[in-house]
């Protein structure tokens, strides 16, 4: 096995976690593919590399259950049954199934009903902001919508759909790095009651089938295969907890960027047909999810090293995504940018599911603040998650006005 110079990158540094991109950049001028002591595992921090983790098949989405199993039994339970964690041929049957469902026309469904609520939520901040008072478009929008969004998708009753966030930011706190022992007991509380809240949704649904994902999910068949409880279960966990997590953080941080840019807000407003590549760069410019990880299955070479069979090593998304190699003036955020190959969707067999789902919600969460909206401007400083894998933002005041 060949060593690079360890990393120097702590990912608990704020520094890092405020702009870890200066960081990357240095990072990836020593080389594409480094081992990080701490973190046990290899990074890679160029577009091909991380392109190449993500879709080589020798390595693989290996769930290995967190110990001591008793403690996370619902943990485990909802990733041992995750498409995200699962490698052909059990990954194979489950995406055929699931896309089954979503050909059934559940996302072009939704279209108008995601575009009406993000004209409502924009209609209220405008209200509470009168061009004046800051309002925070974290909580007031982008927290809302696609929360929303995939409560409608799965058919959650409306009484119900406030517990689905907080039960979502629990679980995914489990994936950082240096988590604490109330951090890991909140997450698997939460797995415990989302769990057992999805086995009773889905038992009424048996009984009262509607033409939500859920009812559909249910009656699934696929010649004589059909989805366990417990893959039924864990898929509708996963669409909340990534599909919503993406489209907040992506909301929020391209807000932001464009407040940091106001050159490309107003490039935008005057041509609302860059609404499209501008989505794109968002997430190309300031990627919601910064790692991802894959597990060699056999000696695998990337960029000079060789991961070793059982090693583990990580896509970084958000350096591939400002790789110069790739990308014209990577650091430059530019709305018109129409060369765009950015992978924040990932790449190869686990690419997202639920990406056309989350470019409708954005398309409609931007159109409609562009829409209703004929000022837009920062109303005081933004706070960031202190996350670095899922990155995003905590509060975003904004001063909107029409």
């Amino acid at each position: 096995m060949t060593l690079a110079a360890p990393v120097p990158l702590d990912l608990t540094d704020p520094a890092v976690v405020a702009d870890p991109y200066p960081a990357f950049a240095r990072a990836r001028a020593e080389a594409p593919v480094q081992w990080h002591e701490d973190m046990g595992l290899w990074l890679a921090f160029t577009h091909a590399e991380s392109n190449a983790v993500l879709r080589d098949r020798r390595l693989g989405r290996i769930w290995s259950d967190k110990a001591p199993a008793e403690r996370f039994e619902s943990f485990n339970l909802i990733h041992r049954n995750a498409i995200l964690e699962m490698e052909p041929p059990e990954h194979t049957r489950l995406r055929r199934l699931i896309s089954s469902a979503f050909a059934r026309g559940h996302v072009e469904r939704l279209r108008p009903w995601v575009e009406d609520l993000a004209r409502t939520l924009v209609d209220e901040l405008v209200e509470r902001s009168g061009g004046s008072e800051p309002v925070d478009l974290l909580s007031g929008m982008a927290e809302q919508l696609p929360v929303a969004v995939i409560a409608e998708l799965l058919g959650v009753p409306q009484v119900d759909r406030p517990l689905l966030r907080p039960w979502s930011n629990a679980i995914v706190k489990m994936y950082e790095y240096g988590r604490t022992a109330e951090t890991e007991a909140s997450a698997e509380r939460a797995a415990e009651e989302f769990v057992a809240y999805l086995r009773g949704l889905a038992a009424e649904r048996r009984t009262n089938p509607g033409e939500d994902l859920v009812s559909h999910l249910v009656s699934l068949r696929d010649a004589d295969d059909r989805l366990t409880e417990d893959e039924l279960v864990t898929t509708c966990i996963l669409l909340l907890n990534a599909g919503h997590e993406a489209t907040v953080n992506v909301s929020g941080n391209g807000t932001l960027a464009l407040l940091q840019h106001p050159d490309q807000l107003a490039r935008l407003r005057a041509d609302r047909a860059l609404l499209p590549t501008a989505i794109e760069e968002f997430m190309r410019y300031d990627s919601p999810l910064q790692l991802f990880e894959r597990t060699a299955t056999e000696d695998v070479e990337i960029g000079g090293i060789t991961v070793e069979r059982g090693q583990k090593i990580a896509a970084l998304l958000g350096a591939a995504n400002r790789d110069p190699a790739v990308f014209a003036e990577p650091d430059t955020f530019d709305v018109g940018r129409t060369d765009n190959g950015h992978i924040t969707f990932g790449a190869g067999i686990h690419f997202c599911i639920g990406a056309p789902l989350a470019r409708v919600e954005l398309q409609a969460t931007f159109g409609a603040l562009l829409d209703r909206t004929t000022t837009v401007e920062l109303g005081g400083d933004p706070v960031r998650r202190p996350e670095f894998v899922i990155r995003g933002l905590r509060t975003l005041p904004v001063v909107l006005g029409r």
